[in-house]
């Protein structure tokens, strides 16, 4: 999948460019810092080779949107446990590098139609699983240049696989940049009325995010 090795690539040159002050800033996702966002990046990745060298299920059970559906996996205790995961990883340029080689190889070797189970059970075609991985690489890539106060590195691989999943479309006919319409798209911007209105009429299947 290129965006995951594109995405990935961004979202690691921007951290090597991060001081020490940076990696204490506050995000929009409280109460995480630019290293607790980046810990829970690092977590979220590092699930994908365990994945992979598990058993493989019958059949697929769960599509990429689905995944992001309203159930427990995005209750209070749920995103409790993310934050304190994330806060407590050791985070640093080199342990995302070393994250990302461990699960490209892993994801290289695979075919297309390899299936995996999740932690909460869903069973999911590979390819499906790995969009919800970009989707986590692209809004937390979002969420960091803000804090940073930095324009976004968001690739066109990724926001495409990102826009299609959100629109069912790789592009849809909205007039905002692609990391606009993600901001927007994912509570990450204010909207009004009418822009709400727009994204809708393109095709807007909300997703429940933590």
């Amino acid at each position: 999948m290129n965006a995951l090795h594109t995405e990935t690539a961004a979202f690691g040159a921007a951290l090597d460019t991060l001081t020490d002050a940076h990696w204490d800033l506050p995000t929009r996702c409280t109460p995480w810092t630019v290293r607790g966002l980046t810990g829970h990046v690092i977590t979220v990745l590092s699930r994908v080779p365990d994945m992979i060298a598990a058993p493989a299920p019958p059949a697929p059970d769960t599509t990429a949107t689905g995944y992001y559906r309203p159930d427990e996996r995005f209750s209070q205790a749920a995103n409790d446990l993310r934050v304190r995961t994330g806060q407590a990883r050791a985070v640093s340029p080199a342990s995302f590098r070393r994250t990302v080689t461990a699960m490209l190889h892993a994801v290289d070797g695979c075919a297309p139609s390899r299936l995996v189970t999740t932690r909460y059970g869903d069973h999911m075609l590979l390819t499906d699983f790995l969009t919800t991985r970009v989707v986590e690489l692209a809004v937390h890539g979002l969420d960091v240049a803000d804090a940073l106060g930095r324009p976004a590195w968001l690739t066109p691989q990724a926001s495409s696989a990102v826009l299609e999943l959100l629109f069912g479309t790789g592009r849809p006919d909205l007039d905002w940049p692609p990391e606009t319409i993600l901001r927007r798209a994912t509570g990450r911007a204010p909207v009004t009325t009418a822009q709400s209105q727009q994204m809708t009429e393109a095709g807007l299947r909300p997703l429940t995010l933590g």
